[in-house]
């Protein structure tokens, strides 16, 4: 008899400890991810903030430890056991969101929603015609594009926030992303009319260095390489001005103050028809922009297509064997020697 009750119990044991919710899952992701302000993620998921602290209490009773550090009824950090608990919380909720991907493309595989992160220049040149010939084939798929630096671009794929990230640098600081080549794209330097550079039979990098530099902010749009190439021959660029958007510096270059160097996708010949635009790919190594989504990432049939639609060399099978690659060294081999287009 003694055997059975303990038996009863160790059973009744289990089903308490399975007793978790998504839910509470849910709650303690979001509040770590709105700076642990609880009314902030109440707000943020239409529900009540004592909702929410009670949710959370029950589950630190029921898993014996604190998620959140506490100072009164202030939540003040996240816990040891806390990080990781929550880290594989995002990993649980990524998987049912991965699960109703599933249902929904058996159900309705022209419905649903795209989330893209990119960087001004991908959005404002690369991209338009692609979601213009996108939007017209789903209409039924809401596009979300979100705007960044291609260090939160590359964050918003690896945590879930978006499907796709597109851009020419960081992404590789990121071990669980796949990533695959999409087009190689070159500089060119851009100056008002009538400029000394633009009577030089040769544009070199020691000229450039004598003026003053307007370009992207560092971390931006390949800003790397441009960078690189100066610091290789012993020069030491005068950037004057900084931006993370190709027209702000165009506008900057129409004010004289200084010569600009810009992607050469980012120039557009009616608009931009008072500027001079001189050819720079000799002078610095061309960049390769990139897509990259969260490995394990369920694709659908439309996310298939927009991948193939930016970049027609992704076809479904490179993709499938993109996914399968099991770290960087064998992606990268996967790619070695593709021919990619260039913009």
């Amino acid at each position: 008899g003694i055997r059975d009750s303990v038996a009863s119990r160790g059973l009744g044991d289990v089903y308490k400890r399975q007793d978790m919710k998504l839910q509470q899952l849910r709650y303690i992701w979001e509040v770590a991810h709105h700076d642990l302000n609880v009314s902030a993620t109440a707000q943020s998921l239409y529900t009540s903030q004592p909702g929410i602290s009670k949710q959370i209490r029950l589950l630190e009773d029921e898993l014996g430890v604190e998620v959140f550090a506490r100072s009164g009824k202030h939540l003040t950090r996240v816990t040891p056991a806390g990080e990781r608990i929550i880290t594989t919380a995002g990993e649980i909720l990524r998987k049912v969101e991965s699960i109703k991907q599933i249902a929904q493309e058996f159900s309705n595989e022209k419905k649903g929603t795209l989330s893209i992160a990119t960087t001004h220049t991908q959005a404002r040149y690369a991209l338009p015609p692609v979601i213009s010939s996108f939007i017209k084939q789903y209409p039924d798929v809401a596009l979300h594009m979100h705007q960044g630096s291609p260090m939160q671009i590359a964050e918003m794929a690896a945590d879930g926030t978006v499907d796709f990230a597109i851009a020419t640098e960081a992404l590789e600081l990121f071990g669980d992303l796949v990533m695959m080549p999409c087009y190689r794209w070159n500089r060119c330097v851009v100056v008002p009319q009538g400029h000394p550079l633009t009577k030089l039979p040769k544009l070199t990098l020691e000229t450039l260095a004598e003026y003053p530099i307007v370009t992207y902010v560092f971390g931006f749009t390949g800003r790397s390489k441009l960078d690189e190439a100066f610091s290789h021959r012993g020069l030491t660029p005068k950037v004057v001005f900084t931006a993370a958007d190709a027209d702000v510096i165009k506008t900057y270059v129409r004010l004289g103050l200084g010569v600009g160097i810009v992607a050469k996708m980012a120039v557009d010949t009616k608009l931009d028809s008072d500027l001079v635009v001189l050819d720079a790919s000799e002078l610095f190594e061309s960049s390769i922009t990139k897509i990259g989504f969260r490995r394990g990432t369920f694709l659908r049939g439309f996310m298939c297509d927009f991948i193939e639609k930016f970049a027609p060399h992704l076809t479904r099978e490179v993709m499938a064997k993109a996914i399968a690659c099991h770290n960087k060294q064998e992606l990268e081999e996967l790619f070695d020697g593709v021919e990619l287009p260039v913009h």
